[in-house]
């Protein structure tokens, strides 16, 4: 029986909502600019995906598809830290997947050419 109030007491220590709430609070600004930067970032790849698709002719419906297979090539190249023959793979096997998925081949290849600069494998 003391053990158990001996671990509610921990619990009830470690889990003070107060002190959690003074940490995330210190955190704050940090965690704010951070959030910020990745989404310009992300917010800039999208619309340069958004420039090819305009170029391709590609219907404003399939956007969304076409817009998270670029999401995901910018995540590999600047988020995982994935470079060189792995990367060009990487992407290899997320056009296939989006491929599969019913989307054009050449306007994936375009987008993974001019918006992350990742030249496919001939």
């Amino acid at each position: 029986m003391p053990d158990k109030m001996r671990r509610f007491t921990s619990w009830s220590t470690k889990y003070n909502t107060e002190r959690i709430k003074a940490t995330l609070d210190d955190m704050r600004p940090d965690m704010q600019s951070r959030y910020q930067a990745a989404m310009t970032r992300m917010f800039a790849n999208d619309m340069k995906v958004k420039q090819v698709l305009n170029g391709k002719g590609v219907s404003t419906i399939l956007y969304v598809p076409y817009l998270s297979f670029g999401r995901q090539l910018w995540k590999l190249s600047r988020e995982q830290d994935i470079a060189g023959d792995s990367l060009e793979l990487a992407a290899q096997a997320l056009r296939l997947k989006w491929k599969a998925r019913g989307l054009d081949e050449d306007v994936l290849l375009a987008v993974q050419k001019e918006v992350c600069s990742i030249q496919p494998e001939p």
